[in-house]
Parts: structure tokens; sequence; C-alpha cells
């Protein structure tokens, strides 16, 4: 008994590391049926050729795809067992999505998706999939590295512009036809002299740093590595070894770290509680590193005097999200990355990863999420 037992589970052992090797060999052998999940722009679509991160144009790839002889289905249906993704996972061999409008990919998914390959993220984070079984898959997860990180950084300091200067309150007095100074004044402050940390100093972080730095604020950063001393001296920016030192210390605090096992929940009602009362955030990153409920009560007291960002949890944001009805936010839909100039370059990148995968070449190193069963570090 015992000795069919351990046979038993060898044969899964080797099954298994069997599958994954079939994964990686057989990437480029034949048409591939590749799905692509993207939003719908509607009748938007047509208003700039280069508008091509929307279903409609589907990362202008198409005509490309398919003069190979390859299959490309795209969709923005991805939620529920009777969606259109749905029907294509179980022959699908590489799945295209876009942090704007993520296809979730769960183990679950995993597991019925027999002849899946590759999952490319057209954009910069790939937390919608699961990471960890992915790995145990033998599946590859890439996406375009470097492709929006100078779209997300403008995006944040016209963000923390906003909070600052208490901007949306004087615009909306404009479209209601009211005037009164003093209701956008009382709250109105300059950028320069405040104390602006970066929870996380990756490459958005630097940019938003490198942005910041003529502004004349206190800049402090904290992230898993220390930047060299030249590179500080550069930016102006000051590490910080442990965040919870850090975040007191800001008048306004900036998210740019990665969604993680780690980061999940790690803006929490005891955390908010310690920040300096009036503090603005900005989060640009992932929606589910907050705490949505805690955010919403800490801008309903005020210990939040703003907050903006562009990611919710989950995407699309439902109707009764605490977030859209909370004071003092700067809102909106999952955009900042989706610049018409990010979407041409991380079109791109997806193009360039699939002309490699047919070919079975690797993919640039720094684009790798999941290789051959290990995380980037990032996610680890």
């Amino acid at each position: 008994m015992a000795l069919s037992g351990v046979g038993s589970l060898v044969s899964r052992v080797g099954a298994s590391a069997s599958t994954m090797l079939t994964r990686q060999l057989h990437a480029s052998s034949g048409s591939k049926k590749i799905v692509g999940v993207f939003y719908k722009a509607n009748e938007y679509a047509s208003m700039n050729p280069d508008f091509v991160g929307c279903a409609e144009k589907a990362l202008g790839i198409r005509e490309w795809l398919e003069s190979q002889g390859h299959q490309y289905i795209v969709t923005d249906d991805k939620e529920g067992p009777d969606c259109e993704l749905e029907k294509h996972i179980p022959d699908l061999h590489v799945l295209i999505s876009t942090p704007f409008h993520p296809a979730y990919v769960t183990a679950e998914r995993i597991k019925k998706a027999k002849n899946l390959q590759l999952l490319l993220t057209a954009g910069i984070g790939s937390d919608h999939i699961d990471l960890k079984a992915a790995a145990a898959a033998g599946l590859t997860v890439a996406e375009v590295t470097g492709s929006n990180v100078v779209s997300v950084a403008e995006d944040e300091l016209m963000r923390i512009l906003i909070l600052v200067r208490n901007f949306l309150p004087g615009y909306h007095q404009v479209i209601k036809g009211d005037w009164n100074v003093a209701a956008i004044a009382h709250r109105a402050y300059d950028l320069e002299g405040k104390t602006v940390g970066t929870v996380g100093a990756g490459r958005i972080g630097k940019l938003l740093l490198q942005r910041l730095k003529p502004f004349n604020c206190n800049l402090l950063y904290h992230d898993r590595l220390k930047m060299d001393h030249e590179l500080e001296n550069q930016l102006g920016a000051k590490f910080e070894e442990d965040v919870d030192a850090m975040l007191p210390k800001c008048d306004i605090i900036v998210i740019n770290t990665p969604l993680t096992e780690k980061t999940k929940g790690m803006f929490n009602k005891e955390r908010i509680a310690k920040l300096k009362k009036g503090v603005l955030i900005v989060n640009n990153a992932r929606g589910a590193i907050m705490d949505a409920q805690a955010v919403a009560d800490a801008c309903a007291s005020g210990h939040i005097a703003g907050y903006s960002g562009d990611v919710w949890f989950p995407q699309p944001a439902p109707k009764d999200h605490p977030w859209r009805s909370m004071p003092n936010h700067a809102m909106t839909p999952h955009v900042s990355g989706t610049t018409i100039d990010g979407q041409l370059r991380y079109a791109a990148g997806v193009k360039d990863m699939l002309e490699r995968y047919f070919k079975g070449e690797d993919f640039p190193e720094q684009n790798y999420i999941v290789k051959e069963g290990k995380l980037a570090s990032q996610y680890v």
C-alpha cells in the first residue's frame, strides 16, 4: 500500500514536470489560438487611428496574426461562467490582457486551460493572474516592462497637484454656475516645501521623484532596494528603510509598489490611523493595496484630506464601490497607463514577444514575470 502511494506520488510529480516541459518546449510549433481581452471603445474607436488598446483595434495585430495562420479572438466579456472568455479557456494557447480591463486568470481557469502556454500583459502589472498557479503549471507570464512608466508617472504628478491645490471643487463650481473662492482656497496649498514619500521606487517611482525635484519638495522613498548614492543625489531623495517610520512624516504619500501577498491590504485602518492628519494619498499602483472601506472612512473623517488614483478592486469598479461617493476624492477609471503613446508602446511590445514566441526565442529578460516555474523578484 505504501509503495503504491509512493509510486502514485512520483507519477504525479513526473506528470507535472512533464506538463511544464511540454508547455515550454512546444511554444513555437503550429497554428495558435490567441485570445485578447481589452476594453470596448464603441464610438471612440474610430476617433484616433492610434487608439490601438481597445477591443476594436485589438493592438493592431489582427491582420499580422491571421496572415501567419493564427486564430485571434478578441472580447471585452471576461466575467462569470457564461462570458465569452470562458468559452475559449479550454483550447486557447495565448491569453493577452491589460491592467485597464483585466482578465482575472485564476487557478481554476489555469486548470481548465489545457493548451495554455503564454500569458501576456499589454502594459505593466500582472497581478490579475494567479502567478503561483501559473508557475506550477509551467506557464510563461510576461509584460511589456517600461511601456507606460512615463504615462503613469506624469499622471501621478498631475494628481498630486490636483489634490494639493484643491482643484476639483473649483472645477465643479464652474460647471454648476457657482463662484465661491473661499470654498476652494481654505484648503489649497503650494507643493513646494511639502514632504512627499513614495512607497516603491522602481521605474515609475524614480520617474516621479525626478519630476518632483524642481518643485523643491522634501522627497522620501521606501523600497526593497536602496538606490546608489549618486542617483539619490540626482533625484534629491532620501531612503527610508522602515516604511512605518516614513509614512507619518509625509504630507503626501504616493503608492508605487506592486500588488503582492505582502502589500495586499497594506493600508488598513491601523496603518492609516498612524498617518499625518490631513495627508494626501495618490495610488496608481493597485486598488487592493488599500483597504477600500478604511480609505473611505478616513476621507469622511478628514484624516485623509484627499485621495486620488485610477486603480480599483475589482475592475471595472462596481457602482456601489465606496470610493465613488467618499468626500475629497479625485478618482478616475484605470486610465493613467493607457495614453495613446503608452498604447503604441505596449502594442509594439506584445507583437515583439509574440514574434519571439512563434520562433521559440527568449523575451527580453526584464519582461518575464513567470519563467520556468520561478516568479520575478518583485512578486516574491
